[in-house]
């Protein structure tokens, strides 16, 4: 959920991408890399790690390591559930169905932007509240999608009968 301009959205996470530590090739601080860019990969459990990519597209990831272990989860995809209205001026012109599947689109439409980075999950303009989960035959594990290191690794979680899922 955010509050970002006096506007609130929100919706349920129904596609993530697991970035699993120093020991992944696909996760920006593989090899133990700090720099200013990954400083909040290390910080505590449930601090947002913002980035930048393709010069062009915001992309939001929950800190899940302990203080000190760079470890993330990727939030790949949402079900609208509050401010759809607000999610559709953002997203001018965009089918409900794509206004927020894939990373990029979701903080788009939520206003999601590096100004965030560093942020809380647990209070603040950005949260992640916790509601009960999906019955565990709903949740699809495959490889992750859009990188080019570790593509094997099933670390996508989805929801495998959403709509509101990235293709």
């Amino acid at each position: 959920m955010s509050t970002i301009g006096g506007r609130r959205t929100a919706g349920r996470i129904v596609e993530t991408e697991a970035y699993v530590g120093p020991h992944d090739p696909a996760c920006h601080a593989y090899g133990g890399r700090r720099t200013q860019r990954t400083r909040w990969l290390y910080g505590p459990p449930g601090t947002a790690y913002i980035y930048f990519t393709y010069g062009m597209h915001w992309c939001l990831n929950a800190v899940t390591g302990r203080v000190g272990y760079p470890a993330a989860v990727l939030i790949r995809a949402l079900e609208p559930v509050a401010g759809l209205a607000t999610m559709r001026r953002r997203r001018a012109g965009v089918p409900d169905r794509a206004l927020c599947a894939g990373p990029a689109r979701l903080c788009a439409a939520l206003a999601i932007t590096g100004r965030l980075n560093g942020a809380a999950l647990q209070r603040g303009p950005l949260r992640i509240v916790r509601l009960p989960a999906a019955p565990r035959r709903r949740i699809v594990t495959t490889p992750r999608i859009g990188i080019t290191r570790a593509v094997d690794w099933p670390l996508r979680y989805l929801l495998g009968d959403s709509v509101w899922v990235s293709k």
